[in-house]
């Protein structure tokens, strides 16, 4: 540990720093109360174009970005890339449904994706399944910061769980108090960091390692030496197809995560979110170049750190700066990484929270709990959420961290229809989508319990690329898993809705009108929709 010293002092330095931000957050653009969630968990619905996109980045590029996407470059080859496409496509998509969800939610106060599916379609129950879904989601995605944070400690000699349970526990008090505008302040530095440590990364590192053409000519040697199905330098036959359906399947669950719904709804009005939709994919070029840091740690001949006799590969860009930086600017992208972590984690955990208490607790357990009762039961749940995370890395073991982020897109798509389409059709019958819900997430779970994993010796949930052999065809091509448990969903749905139709079954009332999802600020003050409806 003593020759990794002035690492372990940058880092620590510039850890605790931004963890005080996260305190005095509670004291920046400070309301009368916090004790709401519009407030805690929406930062007061004020945030503008800078604030929003900060805080919007922090949340979605994450240790995902930073620490997983580079490790599956390093460890499968071409089709740790998928990340690019996808991060492109993703926002075109998105575009036409943030905006309508922001102005409905704006008309009717609604904090979360299951407020709207209960006032959209009046179904309680449709509502408790989108929650629930959201909540089991966002849990192996805290795991993946979390797992972000334990490579850096373990590059830099720092053993045993005390650290990753102090920076737990550090994450858990600021969010306790400052709620979203946590997150939001300590985004600047995050980002700073980021773009400081990347930008010197991709200028200096191809210097000492004899440039581009010496990076790629490494990594095409290694994944040609040691053939594997589905890597390789290039993709090939058996990989495309699963290349492509990860690529959409991403895009199409980005913006379903509770904590994306989050970071849009705390903006001020529509312009806002337009703007940030259309400046977000700057950061795609930086991912991009982030994800050949994992060929730049072939080329500089990384060697991962063992853990338990096996070779943990979150570290290698860890391990690659250890090796191309000095000392303390390995300390600074050390720091860089380990705070990329903490903004995300704490937004994911507050999105959570505020499922649980609007969707569940206030829904069945205390329809009266006033605006503070809300806050306090989002507090105490957000702490919950972490723990959670924690049992999410102890129970699945996965070959690269990535995968955790891969199953919580699985689940999180079995949503699309009820949110997404929701916003725009109101078609579905409730029974059906209810019906479309089971079967995917049913269909989801059943692929990647099948899903193998043989370097860390799991039989199952050992990733998203589900082999079509396993459903009789005669093909070793792979596809990813959560668009299979789509299909299964949509067909379920369209089918239930027939069936229900024609069974007379009655409708859910919609509380929302067409101009609803117009509203912008200024406009008539927000009305809250009444709970009603039956389960």
């Amino acid at each position: 540990m003593t020759e990794n010293l002035t690492e372990i002092i940058v880092f620590t330095v510039l850890f605790l720093l931004v963890s005080g931000m996260g305190f005095v957050a509670a004291r920046w653009r400070r309301p009368t109360d916090l004790a709401s969630l519009d407030e805690w968990g929406l930062g007061g619905r004020r945030f503008g174009t800078w604030i929003t996109w900060f805080l919007v980045g922090g949340d979605l590029y994450t240790a995902y970005t930073f620490v997983a996407v580079p490790a599956l470059m390093f460890g499968a080859g071409a089709t740790g890339f998928f990340a690019l496409p996808y991060t492109i496509v993703t926002y075109p998509l998105i575009f036409l449904v943030v905006i309508r969800l922001w102005s409905v939610s704006h008309a009717h106060g609604l904090v979360t994706p299951a407020d709207f599916v209960r006032v959209r379609f009046g179904s309680p129950t449709l509502a408790l399944a989108v929650a629930i879904t959201g909540l089991v989601a966002t849990m192996p995605y805290i795991a993946l910061q979390l797992v972000g944070i334990e490579a850096v400690l373990k590059s830099m000699g720092v053993g045993g769980e005390l650290p990753l349970i102090i920076a737990f526990a550090i994450l858990a008090a600021y969010t306790y108090q400052s709620g979203l505008r946590a997150p939001a302040l300590i985004a600047f530095v995050k980002d700073t960091l980021i773009y400081v440590v990347i930008l010197v990364a991709i200028i200096y590192i191809p210097a000492r390692l004899g440039g581009w053409g010496s990076i790629f000519d490494a990594a095409r040697a290694k994944f040609e030496a040691t053939p594997a199905p589905g890597d390789g330098y290039l993709l090939n036959a058996n990989n495309q197809l699963q290349y492509v359906t990860l690529a959409l399947g991403s895009a199409m669950a980005l913006f379903l995560y509770p904590h994306s719904v989050t970071g849009v709804l705390a903006a001020r009005n529509r312009g806002v979110i337009k703007r940030n939709m259309s400046a977000l994919p700057a950061y795609s070029l930086l991912l991009g170049l982030i994800a050949l840091l994992g060929y730049m740690a072939i080329a500089a001949g990384v060697k991962p750190v063992s853990s338990g006799g096996k070779a943990d590969p979150n570290t290698v860009v860890p391990q690659l700066f250890d090796a191309m930086f000095p000392s303390w600017f390995t300390g600074v992208a050390y720091a860089a990484i380990g705070i990329g972590a903490l903004v995300p984690a704490a937004i994911m955990s507050i999105a959570a929270a505020n499922l649980f208490t609007r969707n569940i607790y206030k829904e069945y357990f205390r329809r009266d709990a006033t605006d503070a009762q809300e806050a306090s039961v989002s507090k105490i749940a957000s702490l919950v959420v972490k723990i959670g995370a924690v049992l999410v890395i102890l129970l699945i073991d996965p070959q690269f961290s990535i995968d955790l982020q891969l199953i919580g897109g699985v689940i999180i798509l079995q949503t699309l229809p009820a949110v997404a389409l929701g916003l725009y059709t109101r078609w579905f019958h409730r029974a059906g989508l209810i019906a479309g819900w089971a079967a995917g997430l049913t269909a989801g779970m059943v692929l990647l319990y099948n899903i193998a994993n043989p370097a860390t010796d799991h039989a199952h949930f050992g990733g998203s690329a589900f082999p079509l052999g396993k459903l009789g065809l005669d093909t070793k091509v792979t596809v990813y898993a959560g668009f299979l448990a789509l299909i299964v969903n949509l067909v379920v749905a369209v089918a239930g809705t027939l069936i229900a139709r024609a069974a007379g079954s009655p409708e859910g009332e919609d509380a929302t009108r067409p101009a609803d999802y117009f509203a912008d600020e200024g406009d008539p003050r927000v009305q809250p929709v009444e709970l009603t409806g039956s389960h």
